[in-house]
């Protein structure tokens, strides 16, 4: 079957254009103008105001641009040639293992790629029918967006790739053959052969050995994960409302984080902000009994970013009520305790884990060479040294960087870049031809600390300085890059109604889990 873009792919692109025109206005008009002008940034009420035409103008060159893109695609399609559909023993299988961002990612280019090519069979098998768009999984546990929003369905992102529903469970190189274990209870494992075997497994929560925390903490890698936290707040709350102790109703509402990254600074913010916005419905409880603590290994939290902006998030967030830890490690847990190390105690009844990451067990269980953080070690190109038709990239995959040296961040921005180039390579194969290395430079960083406040750090499209954000203007910038990086329309228009609904009513309380 010719692979063919959804009907409302106009939709999406126009939409997806309009959403980055705002953060491309930003830079250009208020930063990059200016300064060509010899003139402060229009940071200002009055320049903000001034520069607002000019959003409208991009804005509807983003709308018109996206739309006419996916018309050009089509007209590209139909001018390719098509290759004859080829004996089944004589088709190529490419087989991906995992559907996160590097999975689904890297079928959905290998479509493009192979559009008119009718001789390759593209698998993959995902433990989960959905991609979950990560970076909103706070906004998940801080209940401003509904879960199944952030969440899309692959069957409908993949129009030629058979998708299956299944946990692997092993990969033998030697005879080319996975075997995993179908969604659907069975006797046994099923089984798949392939030419070219692909490795997004992604990663797992680290626990560093720490049995005593691994039992304890609540992870927040996945879906499952933002539901319970979220359902555990509004569970403590239900408690503390009828408990007449204070010391116990202060340790039912002790919201432990540990780790000061990226997903621990966002999911304290959202919670912060969650915990602190249904207080009015729970009359017994006072604020000062609510707290929000973040402990942190280094001296300073997102170590990603600049300095002055780490600090920005620091005192923002302090405002606000959250409290950091810092130089602090977590050393143990019991459920109604967090230990910390040096010696401190922290009584709380919940302790949430982004403290580390390790790539996918089944990694472990493979005959590659691996680095220290358990990755699998490839070459430029992302194929696995000495292992004939096997590649990796995304968590599971150590990728060195030809230009900075030592190897790329396992992010989702990487892990998009990184499947584009894989597919290009998987087809280069499959035609005899020249793969190509993997380069790529961080385009920026983006944090939301909480309501309306957000870090941003990015590259001038011209001048390649990092310019930094901050605040409200940040804030914009983050939801209108990932909204338009949420892959279909109709789940950019789910997250956008839910957004428009947090302005204007409180949060949702009702808990969908019931919980002891």
């Amino acid at each position: 079957m010719d692979y063919q873009a959804p009907r409302s792919a106009w939709l999406d692109n126009a939409f997806t254009a309009a959403a980055l025109a705002i953060p491309l206005w930003a830079i250009l008009e208020l930063v990059v103008a200016p300064a060509v002008r010899d003139s402060a940034p229009a940071w200002t009420a009055a320049g903000l105001r001034a520069a607002f035409p000019a959003l409208i103008l991009w804005v509807l060159l983003g709308l018109t641009l996206g739309a006419s893109a996916n018309t050009v695609r089509r007209i590209a399609a139909r001018l390719r040639p098509v290759r004859p559909a080829a004996p089944e023993r004589d088709r190529k299988r490419v087989l991906i293992l995992g559907g996160g961002f590097a999975g689904m990612t890297t079928a959905a280019k290998l479509e493009e790629l192979l559009a008119a090519d009718r001789t390759v069979e593209i698998t993959l098998v995902s433990d989960s029918n959905a991609l979950l768009f990560t970076p909103m999984l706070a906004e998940v546990a801080g209940s401003s967006i509904e879960p199944t929003h952030i969440s899309s369905p692959l069957r409908s992102s993949l129009r030629r790739t058979r998708v299956v529903r299944g946990r692997v469970c092993e990969v033998d190189l030697e005879s080319r053959r996975v075997a995993f274990q179908p969604g659907v209870p069975a006797e046994g494992p099923s089984y798949l052969e392939y030419d070219e075997l692909i490795l997004a497994l992604g990663g797992v929560s680290n626990f560093f050995g720490q049995e005593n925390i691994k039992r304890v903490a609540l992870d927040f890698k996945s879906l499952p994960d933002a539901i319970r936290i979220r359902n555990h707040v509004i569970a403590l709350f239900e408690r503390a409302e009828g408990e007449p102790d204070p010391d116990v109703r202060r340790r039912l509402l002790t919201f432990v984080v540990a780790g000061g990254g990226f997903a621990g600074i966002e999911l304290a913010g959202a919670l912060n902000d969650f915990a602190r916005g249904i207080l009015d419905e729970y009359p017994h409880l006072a604020a000062e009994e609510l707290r929000v603590v973040v402990v942190h290994a280094r001296e300073r939290i997102l170590p990603e970013l600049s300095e002055s902006l780490a600090a920005y998030a620091l005192e923002r967030m302090s405002e606000r009520g959250v409290q950091f830890k810092l130089n602090r490690q977590v050393a143990n847990a019991t459920a109604d305790t967090v230990l910390l190390h040096p010696s401190e105690e922290i009584e709380a009844n919940t302790l949430v884990w982004t403290a580390g990451t390790a790539p996918n067990p089944l990694i472990a269980s493979l005959d590659v060479a691996r680095d220290k953080r358990g990755a699998v070690i490839v070459n430029a190109c992302m194929s696995v040294p000495g292992h004939t038709g096997l590649w990796a990239l995304g968590d599971c995959a150590a990728i060195p960087n030809l230009a900075e040296g030592g190897t790329y961040p396992p992010t989702a921005q990487h892990a998009l870049r990184e499947a584009a180039t894989l597919a290009f390579n998987i087809r280069a194969v499959l035609r005899n031809e020249m793969p190509r290395d993997f380069r790529f430079e961080a385009r920026g960083s983006l944090c939301v600390i909480g309501h309306q406040a957000a870090c941003a750090e990015v590259r001038a499209p011209l001048t390649r300085r990092k310019l930094r954000f901050s605040g409200l203007l940040a804030w914009l910038m983050w939801r209108a890059v990932y909204l338009s990086k949420l892959p279909g329309f109709e789940r950019k228009v789910r997250v956008l109604v839910d957004w428009v609904a947090e302005l204007y009513f409180p949060r949702d309380t009702v808990q969908t889990i019931e919980l002891i």
